[in-house]
């Protein structure tokens, strides 16, 4: 039995953490010029997820949308895809600055590119998939004419809406273009639930219900946990033993001795690995943080960046242990941004809350899971 040290009956372990966050924000009202650092003393185990993190403000601004995360995240390799995509995400900005000659002249590049590409876009795809992506693509040129439309007459608050439409085309082409699941996981893991895809999960709370896309592209066996455990009904009126509303939100801890999943099967306990994939890894890395490794400071492709980004929780002494138990990161990103804290590459995230956000500002300690339950993806779920 872990000795977890939990103290169900205080709203959280942290030791100085609001304090923390007082002093960091007084001290940028004096100057943003000085690096700003900020410390989180946290007791992580299998009940508290997050560790002790020291940050300074990013040099550059940091992707926190999970949808653009999540796109970045897709294992393609098309250079017209992803010219469009990451023209569109730029629109907004764009248009905040009032850059109305660089946006005319970026959608008319993108509708040329469509035109000069189409053929060629849908026959890269395999035979099942081409009508998908034939559909796909006349709905994303329909999606660019209103976004055009906007554009010429200088309507700044319609670009973001619009162009996060056409975004949802993309996406969907880009999905299209995978071919095949992009690695193996490594044989003492194979037994394990593996999601090979991504899959939608509808979180129903009593405050309200979100969307979370998990994403087994690049974290496949503790996205295979969580969604084998959905659809086993564990989380069904499991409490949030652990939440700040300022910083996390943790469910998973069944009622009962246990402290994660007891498998019928074995009667064991069953537990995933970390698993942290870099940019420039084919495959995650799995059974050592990035402290172990000597890589504390370096972005994995799924960080904590995000508002809602969900985490595997573990035992502070071992990484390896993580079970059922996980928990959906609130803080504000610019205070412990991507990279710079101790969370990326300690921690497996293998989704975002992608839908429903307002709801995690709501959640407390002592709210309840009414529900969790798979609306889309189930057959990238292999067992």
């Amino acid at each position: 039995m872990l000795n977890l040290n939990l103290d169900r009956n205080s709203d959280c372990n942290f030791q100085g953490s609001k304090s923390a966050t007082q002093m960091l924000l007084s001290y940028v009202k004096k100057s943003l010029a000085i690096a700003l650092t900020l410390i989180f003393v946290v007791s992580l185990t299998m009940g508290l997820a997050i560790a002790p993190s020291m940050a300074a403000l990013p040099t550059k601004s940091a992707i926190k949308d999970a949808r653009v995360i999540l796109r970045n995240s897709l294992p393609i390799d098309n250079d017209v895809l992803r010219d469009i995509q990451h023209s569109l995400e730029q629109m907004p900005r764009q248009a905040n600055l009032k850059r109305w000659g660089n946006l005319k002249k970026d959608i008319e590049i993108i509708n040329q590119t469509l035109a000069n590409n189409q053929t060629y876009l849908i026959t890269e795809v395999k035979s099942e998939l081409k009508d998908s992506v034939t559909e796909h693509l006349s709905s994303l040129t329909t999606a660019l004419v209103p976004l055009q439309e906007a554009i010429a007459i200088k309507d700044r608050n319609s670009v973001k809406a619009l162009s996060e439409k056409a975004l949802d085309y993309v996406g969907l082409i880009e999905s299209d273009f995978i071919k095949e699941f992009p690695f193996q996981v490594p044989a003492q893991y194979a037994n394990l639930p593996q999601l090979k895809g991504r899959a939608l999960v509808e979180l129903s709370t009593n405050k309200g219900n979100a969307i979370i896309t998990l994403d087994g592209y690049n974290a496949p066996v503790n996205a295979g946990q969580f969604m084998d455990l959905v659809q086993k009904g564990f989380y069904d009126g499991l409490s949030f033993t652990r939440a700040d509303e300022n910083y996390y939100v943790q469910t998973g801890d069944p009622k009962g001795d246990a402290d994660g999943y007891i498998d019928p099967a074995t009667g064991k306990y069953r537990t995933v690995p970390i698993e942290v994939r870099l940019p420039d890894q084919k495959a995650p890395t799995y059974g050592k943080t990035f402290e172990e490794m000597g890589l504390s400071g370096s972005l994995p492709v799924l960080p904590f960046a995000s508002f809602g980004t969900v985490a595997m929780a573990h035992p502070n002494e071992n990484p390896n242990a993580g079970s059922s138990q996980f928990f959906i990161y609130l803080f504000e990103s610019d205070l412990t941004p991507a990279g710079l804290n101790l969370l990326d590459g300690n921690y497996t995230v293998f989704g975002y809350v992608t839908e429903g956000k307002e709801t995690l500002d709501k959640l407390r300690l002592g709210d309840q899971v009414l529900s969790a339950r798979v609306i889309s993806g189930a057959e990238n779920l292999i067992k």
